[in-house]
């Protein structure tokens, strides 16, 4: 895979080589499906060959990989580098982002919007690194995702989430996104090679109209 990615680099314009890297940021910012999102302490991006690295290291964690439903553990450079380059072709869905913080552009996880067939639905998922837990990152930029779907995509009418019965913070985050419970199922998890209890929540566009100001969630 890292040959892959290297090919693909040597396939580049001598001109497109010359731009700099935030210029090759450029047509990400651009497109009206994805937007480079922004918050207050945040940057989401479309995911690069920069975030490898911090990515691998991040994601290769149980306390992490056995909370995601398709993430391998061990998890490793190789992994990183493949998912960087199935979110760069558009084999992981059109809009995944990783989650950097605004101040240093230091990678600290990743989320994502995946459609459903009906065409009205879509589901967020979202992880985020050990050492940045507990500090309102994921909240923030859950808030965020949900804005850009609501706000960019008319034909949106309701977004679902899902976590584990036993994700305790991650429930505390779909809660405080105003998203309200409507059952409990299983889920596979690749992680754990089994299926395992989860529990499913909707936020329709009605609610979120109501309480897009997000002050009014506590």
């Amino acid at each position: 895979m890292q040959g892959e990615l290297l090919r693909a680099d040597q396939s580049r314009s001598p001109r497109e080589d010359q731009r700099s890297p935030m210029e090759r940021l450029r047509p990400e910012r651009l497109r009206t499906d994805c937007p480079v999102l922004l918050s207050e302490r945040l940057v989401m991006r479309a995911p690069h060959e920069e975030d490898i690295d911090a990515l691998a290291h991040l994601a290769n964690n149980a306390k992490v990989a056995t909370m995601v439903s398709r993430m391998p553990h061990p998890y490793t450079a190789d992994d990183a580098a493949d998912f960087v380059w199935r979110t760069r072709n558009g084999e992981i869905g059109k809009c995944v982002y990783a989650i950097t913080k605004a101040e240093n552009g230091a990678f600290i996880g990743c989320c994502g919007v995946e459609p459903h067939a009906d065409g009205r639905t879509v589901e967020i998922g979202y992880w985020l690194g050990e050492p940045h837990w507990n500090k309102g990152y994921t909240t923030e930029a859950c808030h965020a995702l949900v804005d850009m779907v609501f706000r960019t995509r008319e034909n949106v009418d309701q977004i679902d989430a899902r976590c584990r019965v036993m994700n305790v913070a991650s429930r505390r985050v779909i809660q405080k996104c105003g998203f309200q419970f409507q059952g409990s199922g299983l889920a596979a998890s690749l992680a754990l090679g089994s299926n395992v209890p989860v529990e499913w929540y909707r936020l329709d566009r009605k609610t979120w109209i109501s309480l897009r100001s997000w002050g009014n969630i506590a």
